[in-house]
């Protein structure tokens, strides 16, 4: 990957999960009741998680872990969270599994590349 890009990729993917993981912790008690346990706390560690993973990328340090995870994480998000959402009657949530899922597949193929990446700088 060119460096430019490959700077550019990462910092549109880790932004946001930065920003996502800041949000949980500016509504963590309006996001609890959608956690499927532990509640505030679930929420409050997802968002240091969100957060750990965002710096991880933006520095380039252990990126294919950061992203294998955090591709986990979006679809734990998916099936536990939303699906069980749209399984209530919240059509809505039909967008935020699609959404999760599309980052799940994103993250893995950035952990792919920066994998590849690693095994390159050996």
């Amino acid at each position: 990957m060119n460096l430019l890009t490959g700077l550019i990729a990462r910092i549109l993917f880790a932004v946001p999960m930065a920003i996502f993981g800041l949000l949980h912790f500016m509504n963590a008690e309006g996001m609890a009741g959608m956690a499927p346990f532990g509640g505030v706390i679930i929420v409050y560690l997802t968002g240091i998680c969100l957060i750990a993973a965002a710096v991880s990328i933006l520095m380039n340090k252990k990126a294919a872990l950061a992203t294998l995870l955090l591709g986990v994480f979006f679809i734990l998000t998916a099936t536990t969270v939303h699906l069980r959402s749209l399984m209530g009657g919240d059509e809505m949530a039909m967008g935020q599994i699609l959404k999760d899922v599309a980052l799940a597949g994103g993250a893995w193929f950035m952990s792919g590349i920066f994998k590849k990446e690693e095994e390159g700088s050996k």
